[in-house]
């Protein structure tokens, strides 16, 4: 009987299809309007959320623009469903931090959820799927901006950049990530284009895994150094967390249990030692277990501000001349690409960690050379130190090779050392320079990029100063290691031959020669605490002048633990 009664219901099926289908048809069209009605009012309603850097750089408008421009059609979902790209777009916002941002800054959960949980009537599905859309919209605006920009501005930071960073089409931009079909490929595109940049993402991914195992870093006190040879309880602890930092190959399972601090240890410290600025002596002391106990957590931090920094520099147009401030280095760059086998290194010296006397961050261009330069005395160094040593000692000009002058060029004439010149010094009616020569302090060639700190590189008569691992010894110029090397680099391309002979000729020569450059080459004094290298390990520096620890708070962030 039921078998003879199935034909009949599907025919009633099929003819109330057709007379119920104009209806739902209309239907369609009626619901898709209520969505964008609510997207509408949810643009309407947005306000981008406070964080400690409120910069906004076009993401609120871009949100307005994007939904105007698609009369307020959904982005991310479909006939009640995320997209694919809405669902990969979520997962790379949960995973914000191996970005280095903070995934509680885009609300990834909160926009997960939301479309997870039904509302039941069509006017609340409505409702649930525009704040879906226009939140995610908003959260992927503020990841993309904050990936390609930053998310402080440099100069609040107080790094004087004068080249802007490429402008990004944020709303252009959303659209594209919308219906990419690699999320990931799209977000990585938006950030800094630096190999190094990569490098220390890469070294963030380690840590975060690290961070996970705080356990490494419980390491039993030691009671002074030690040495090889020397008993250490700790021993076995050591070598876990040498291992996992990558400074000690794994070993054999009896050594694993010594509790001998033995040779094979003090080399893993050396090596760790080498990545952290300490003298590698291959002994673990107490600055050595300091550094070695700091936690995982405080390594991230740092890796974090560095991100931040690199994401504030646009993309070379020429070649650069980069000083990492902490890590007392410099980088000539023979191409645009941050790769180590085109950059000329040398050791520097930095100023001093006082306020008055410590190395700006900033950006600027070298115009000039000056072999064998006069040292003019800068007006602080003559008021703090020069004139009391003056007044005391009438001999101390003659000894220290010191001239008092009468204008401002180096042909400016020379005027006697007398009472009165001593006072117009004071006054700031005359000058104090110091005769060019080896024992000159500014040594035997300065490289010029004007600047309004009146900071520049050059050499030094202190050689031994490079020897020690802290290298914060000047009122605030840049000391070079190899000024031969530098300046060999810094005239490869200019006019008049200037090869290393000539260049070593102009340094020993009788004259004060000035070459200006007829390509300028862009110099930027930088700060950042870590650096992922090419051959693998990250080396980590100290906050030299506290400049992560005031990022930090600009970011709104609380000390790392």
């Amino acid at each position: 009987m039921l078998l003879q009664r199935r034909p009949c219901l599907m025919l009633l099926a099929v003819v109330l299809a057709a007379m119920l289908a104009p209806q739902l048809r209309a239907q369609q069209p009626a619901q898709a309007e209520g969505l964008q009605a609510q997207i509408a009012s949810a643009v309407a309603a947005y306000r981008a959320p406070q964080r400690g850097s409120s910069v906004d750089y076009g993401a609120t408008q871009a949100l307005r623009d994007v939904y105007a421009q698609r009369a307020n059609a959904p982005l991310w979902s479909r006939d009640g469903h995320p997209t694919a790209q809405a669902q990969a777009l979520i997962r790379e916002l949960q995973r914000a931090d191996t970005y280095g941002l903070q995934r509680e800054d885009y609300a990834a959960d909160a926009i997960a959820a939301l479309a997870e949980k039904s509302s039941g009537t069509a006017v609340a599905e409505a409702g649930r799927w525009a704040r879906f859309d226009v939140q995610l919209s908003a959260a992927a605006l503020r990841f993309m901006s904050d990936l390609h920009y930053g998310r402080v501005k440099p100069a609040a930071a107080g790094f004087n950049l004068q080249q802007m960073h490429q402008r990004l089409d944020l709303g252009a931009a959303l659209t594209a990530l919308a219906g990419t079909t690699d999320v990931g490929q799209a977000l990585s595109a938006l950030e800094p284009p630096f190999h190094h940049y990569a490098l220390l993402k890469s070294a963030l991914a380690k840590y975060l895994d690290l961070a996970q195992h705080p356990e490494l870093k419980s390491l039993p006190a030691i009671g002074g150094s030690l040495k090889p040879g020397d008993a250490y309880v700790g021993a076995p602890a050591l070598r876990r967390l040498l291992i996992a930092l990558g400074d000690l190959p794994a070993g054999s399972a009896a050594a694993a249990e010594d509790t001998t601090f033995s040779a094979e240890l003090s080399d893993g410290v050396r090596a760790f030692q080498q990545r952290h600025g300490i003298e590698p002596d291959g002994v673990l002391g107490k600055g050595t277990f300091n550094v070695l106990t700091t936690s995982f957590a405080k390594r991230v931090r740092q890796i974090d501000l560095t991100l931040e920094r690199w994401r504030w520099l646009p993309p070379f147009e020429t070649p650069p001349i980069i000083v990492n401030i902490p890590q007392f280095r410099l980088f000539a760059f023979r191409t645009t690409e941050d790769r180590v086998a085109d950059i000329l290194q040398m050791d520097v010296i930095v100023g001093k960690t006082y306020p008055r006397t410590q190395t700006p961050v900033f950006e600027s261009d070298m115009r000039y050379v000056v072999f064998r330069p006069y040292w003019d005395i800068p007006p602080s160094i003559l008021r703090n130190e020069m004139l009391p040593k003056i007044r005391a000692n009438p001999g101390y000009l003659a000894a220290q090779r010191l001239q008092i002058v009468n204008g401002q060029g180096d042909n400016s004439p020379v005027v006697p050392p007398s009472p009165a010149a001593i006072e117009g010094l004071a006054a700031g009616k005359l000058r104090l320079r110091q005769m060019p020569g080896e024992d000159n302090a500014l040594g035997l060639v300065k490289f010029m990029f004007p600047n309004t700190y009146n900071v520049y590189l050059h050499s030094t008569p202190a050689h031994r100063l490079f020897k020690e691992s802290v290298r914060a010894f000047s009122h605030g110029c840049i000391r070079v290691s190899d000024p031969l090397a530098l300046a060999t680099f810094v005239m490869r391309d200019e006019p008049g031959g200037w090869t290393r002979e000539k260049i070593e000729a102009a340094f020993n020569g009788t004259q004060t020669v000035r070459v200006n450059l007829e390509h300028p080459i862009r110099v930027l004094i930088l700060y950042g605490t870590a650096l992922a290298t090419e051959a693998g390990p990250i080396q980590f520096f100290d906050d030299l002048y506290g400049l992560d620890k005031k990022l930090q708070g600009q970011l709104g962030l609380a000390p790392a633990k």
